[in-house]
């Protein structure tokens, strides 16, 4: 594994600035790009520590702060860690926020994160890998299927809401999708029920998408964080290994 430098950095977009983090190898070679989304707690030191293991790995990560319209990060005081009576009063504070980003506002930011690492000299020519967490997963297969020609894979964790009924659902833009996705599901979570994880595997089949979906068992939504009572630390690795060979194989 490499040695890593980080930093925080501004990032412009066409509704303000984002602030975000950008880890990657000690070295001052470029490396393949990857855009990390952050899940709905946002991005804070655990989150950091993610995008810290994945360059390690031999990526350029950049994740932001896609709450930045309601201010830096964190949006809202977070506890060291989140266990069940926390999470439900967070989540009140939260759900504003959450529901205030539109799909047409976080793929215009997408195309200014996009643009961002391609101008960035410690990123490799090419498509970038894009992953995300609890919404972040949503957001990451939105950003595969708005920009095709610019996203190489796609990976979601304990996504939520992938396959609703919604008219603006994730798994309606399967057919623009190029890039090779990947997703790993709680089995034991209400974000995503079994008909919601057959209904986005049917999409992704029917438009011919080059896919693997699995259901972790055992696993509660939000499985990766550590930071949380819902980690899992067998499932955490078995996310690690599914995301980093799905990279090393397409970036």
């Amino acid at each position: 594994m490499n040695a890593v430098h980080s930093t925080n950095i501004e990032i412009a977009t066409r509704d303000g600035t984002a602030d975000a983090y950008l880890a990657h190898p000690d070295s001052v070679r470029p490396y393949p790009a990857v855009l990390l989304y952050m899940d709905a707690f946002g991005l804070r030191p655990h989150l950091k520590k993610m995008a810290d293991r994945l360059a390690a790995g031999g990526y350029t990560v950049l994740a932001p702060n896609v709450f930045y319209r309601h201010g830096r990060a964190p949006v809202i005081d977070l506890p060291d860690f989140v266990g069940p009576a926390e999470r439900a009063e967070l989540f009140q504070r939260l759900s504003p926020v959450i529901m205030s980003l539109t799909p047409e506002m976080a793929m215009r930011d997408a195309d200014a994160y996009l643009r961002w690492l391609a101008e960035c000299p410690m990123v490799q020519d090419g498509p970038v890998g894009v992953t995300g967490y609890c919404m972040g997963a949503g957001l990451a297969m939105r950003t595969a299927g708005a920009y095709p020609d610019r996203v190489a894979a796609t990976a979601g964790f304990h996504g939520a809401n992938l396959a609703s009924a919604a008219p603006d659902s994730p798994h309606l833009l399967a057919d623009r999708i190029k890039a090779e996705l990947y997703f790993g599901h709680a089995d034991r979570d209400r974000a995503l029920p079994p008909e919601q994880i057959e209904r986005l595997n049917e999409a992704l089949a029917a438009a011919g998408v080059r896919h693997r979906c699995e259901v972790y068992a055992g696993a509660e939504h939000g499985f990766t964080q550590a930071d949380t009572a819902a980690y899992d630390a067998e499932a955490a690795e078995r996310h690690w290994a599914a995301l980093l060979g799905l990279f090393a194989r397409t970036l």
